[in-house]
């Protein structure tokens, strides 16, 4: 092992400013001198090609020069950049006094955009255990992707190894780390595969933590993602997000949340459908039955727009603080508007949202589908000036939402769907115990809200409503 090893590039003023140093130092010690773009460079001294930057990477090289000392093989001390004090700390020799007494470095090469990831590729000991496709020379990637049945029918940004280690910095958690198996085919699911499909959504790195909470939720038994998939229902996965996180990605929470243009809601939400259907195999068609769908099958995904809100969020009413991050993951359908720029008591206002909620699903369908009540702010100044909590709320739909059996039972109303006659007599509510979620969301103008109703088979027949913190975001 040599006693130091110099990093240096020629497209660099200091490293140029200390080839007198570096010929002095040559004559003094065994010295090892890499150069990342130029091996005749220092001239005079023997030099070793670095322009692969393969030494550069594996002494973790961020600035140029940088000197490192050795004791056998175990490095003693560095110094980057031109700092005479350092320097001659490091070597222990008084270096030639005409230079100034410091200068700063330049960029290594392998800080350079993109170059991380590309050379943790290369070089990184930790491969990406996916299986390789190799495609073409001129066969187009996109295309490939479509051909391989990996799109959900929109194009796909091709997983490339650099992009696939490029998305795996967005967690420290183990990319071999297996997290469940993903139905219908029950396919092992990993954090690598996770990221791989990331990529193909169009996420950033610093989504994954969401995107690997949500898969989680998905996986849990109550969650009943495989009933989800084979039902002739509507309904797909979605993605609410709470707490810090949401804010710190670019999360849409007000005008538009559950519209398109936000690349976070729009990207997390697919991400994980393209898991179900890459790594579970959960393809329409197959065992994906869904009658008609809904369009949030491509991406459903939106944050509570909480630091506005006069209410605790959702995440706050499931027991965790306002400073965790977490994902809840609920069955859901298509959104139902709510038009009502009249009422200005709560009263009347909780009076319009009962009468949209009492059709969801079918307004003789009681204790089926469960929902989510999306407030717009201009409404939700409604119970704001009225000092209304959201329980308040709560408990008022419930009330409202209380129905008399004979309105419900098979053939009421001319209508041959119902619930049986034996509940003539009786009084239900809309909604199990728990199935009617509110949250606050949207643009500060206009008096319209929104119903999330649920899959057919909420509660404890189906599905239910999971959250869980996003935990490994460091």
């Amino acid at each position: 092992m040599p006693d130091f090893v110099l990093v240096v590039k020629e497209d660099c003023a200091t490293c140029r400013l200390v080839v007198p140093v570096v010929n002095q130092l040559a004559k003094l010690f065994d010295l090892e001198v890499y150069s990342q773009d130029n091996p005749n460079f220092p001239p005079e001294i023997s030099v070793i090609d670095d322009s692969e930057l393969e030494k550069s990477w594996s002494l973790n090289i961020e600035t140029v020069p940088t000197i490192i000392k050795y004791d056998h093989s175990s490095e003693t001390g560095r110094s980057f950049g031109w700092d005479r004090e350092a320097w001659e700390a490091l070597t222990g020799e008084s270096l030639i006094p005409d230079l100034p007494d410091f200068r700063p470095g330049c960029g290594s090469r392998t800080m350079d955009p993109g170059m991380l990831e590309k050379l943790s590729v290369k070089f990184g000991k930790d491969k990406l255990h996916s299986r390789r496709v190799i495609t073409a020379d001129e066969e187009d990637e996109i295309e490939a992707c479509f051909d391989r049945d990996w799109s959900d029918g929109f194009p796909v940004v091709p997983p490339t190894e650099i992009r696939v280690v490029r998305m795996l910095s967005g967690t420290f958690r183990d990319p071999v780390e297996v997290i469940g198996t993903v139905p219908p085919d029950y396919g092992e699911c990993t954090i690598e595969k996770i990221a791989v499909n990331a990529v193909m959504a169009g996420c950033k790195p610093e989504y994954l933590p969401v995107v690997i909470t949500a898969v989680e939720a998905a996986l849990q038994d109550e969650f009943c993602m495989h009933g989800l998939l084979a039902t002739t229902y509507f309904s797909g996965p979605m993605v609410l997000v709470n707490g810090p996180i949401s804010r710190a990605i670019g999360m849409n929470s007000r005008g538009n949340a559950l519209g398109q243009g936000n690349r976070a809601n729009a990207t997390i939400g697919r991400a994980l459908q393209l898991v179900i259907r890459n790594v579970g195999g959960g393809k329409p068609g197959g065992v994906d039955r869904s009658v008609l769908g809904n369009p949030g099958k491509y991406s459903y995904c939106f944050a509570e727009d909480e630091t506005n809100s006069c209410w605790e969020s959702l995440a706050v009413e499931k027991g965790f603080t306002s400073d965790q991050s977490t994902v809840t993951l609920f069955a859901a359908d298509g959104m139902q508007g709510i038009v009502d720029q009249k009422s200005r008591e709560p009263e009347s206002l909780a009076r319009t949202f009962a009468a949209g909620l009492r059709v969801a699903s079918h307004p003789k369908l009681v204790m089926a589908a469960d929902a989510f009540l999306v407030v717009s702010p201009e409404h939700e100044r409604v119970f704001r000036d009225a000092n209304w909590s959201k329980q308040q709320l709560k408990d008022k739909l419930n009330q409202l939402l209380m129905i008399p059996g004979a309105e419900l039972v098979i053939g009421a109303n001319g209508i041959a769907e119902g619930i049986p006659e034996k509940f003539r007599d009786a009084t239900l509510p809309k909604f199990r115990e728990g199935g009617l979620n509110i949250v606050r969301a949207g643009g500060s103008a206009g008096l319209f809200s929104a119903i999330i109703a649920g899959w057919g088979a909420s509660g404890d027949i189906g599905s239910v409503p999971v959250t869980r913190e996003i935990s490994h975001l460091q």
